[in-house]
């Protein structure tokens, strides 16, 4: 018996009333919760449950994209998922077509987004509050994920665009990192083409916002160090609010340097290094990371 979501390959509905069809649309996610203009799906079918993205509504004029350029980048995502295999990624089971653009079928993902809009992102209750306080090793953990998948990324020829912390889903029962929403990785190096690129300030190397720029390896080692200063620290670069050692530290200032030359290679260069100290604090326990110097 086939199965509606795994098998189909082509549709005549819209996306919506074909999900509806389906199973129990059971999640949305819509302009209520995010501007893109793409719609999202969680759908049950039987025991099993999948996130569904979709380019959305052609005719809505609302969204800074359109929605031609919204499909191309849905078509774009998939091609990064196919291209890596890492564990980290949720599985694509499938893409079916539609009058609509594809609509992609991923596996559902439990855990809790870390990223929070300005107003609450410094709540003590938000996602990202709890994930900081956690103990190091947990920290730690999750960042070696991050920087094992782009790592490999880059090494298939993809260059981080927009990434930040609404690609993080963590699941604090399971202590489990995954990361979604890669549509925007682009094959590089390329130019900085629009002079600020889409992302979020927080993650984004000074070329991001340079026209005619090189977005580059060096430029995802940035964005792979500010990723470590968000999640181990307050965001910035504070030796008084980073929760690692003085080594550990080093390796992530060194990454985020302003001065392109003086970064990393290469993101395997900077989670070669990291993976350094990692061994050579769990040799010693002279050096061990200090978990009692939380984010101010």
């Amino acid at each position: 018996m086939s199965h509606p979501l795994l098998d189909r390959k082509v549709i005549e509905q819209a996306p919506k009333t074909f999900l509806n069809e389906t199973g129990n649309v059971f999640a949305l996610f819509d302009e209520h919760l995010q501007d893109s203009g793409n719609v999202s799906y969680g759908v049950q079918v039987g025991p099993q449950r999948f996130f569904v993205k979709t380019a959305g509504d052609p005719h809505d004029p609302r969204p800074f994209l359109p929605h031609e350029e919204r499909v191309a980048l849905l078509r774009n995502a998939v091609r990064v998922r196919r291209s890596c295999s890492h564990s980290t990624l949720p599985r694509l089971h499938n893409v079916i077509e539609s009058a609509h653009g594809p609509l992609l079928v991923y596996s559902w993902v439990e855990g809790e987004l870390l990223h929070a809009g300005s107003a609450t992102r410094q709540h003590p209750q938000s996602a990202m509050q709890r994930f900081r306080r956690l103990s190091l090793p947990e920290i730690t953990k999750a960042l070696d994920v991050i920087f094992e998948l782009h790592d490999e990324l880059a090494q298939a020829g993809w260059i981080a665009v927009d990434f930040y912390d609404g690609c993080l889903i963590y699941d604090f029962a399971k202590q489990k990192m995954q990361i979604v929403d890669l549509d925007m990785y682009r094959e590089g190096p390329f130019v900085n083409e629009m002079g600020r690129m889409f992302g979020s300030s927080r993650y984004m190397a000074p070329e991001e916002f340079q026209l005619g720029a090189s977005i580059d390896r060096r430029t995802n080692v940035f964005t792979m160090g500010r990723t470590a200063a968000n999640l181990m620290s307050d965001g910035t670069l504070d030796r008084s609010a980073f929760r690692g050692s003085d080594e550990r530290y080093e390796v992530v200032r060194k990454a985020c340097s302003e001065d392109r030359s003086k970064r990393y290679a290469s993101v395997g260069d900077f989670y070669a290094a990291w993976l350094t100290v990692t061994a050579r604090q769990s040799r010693s326990w002279q050096s061990p990371e200090r978990s009692n110097a939380g984010p101010r």
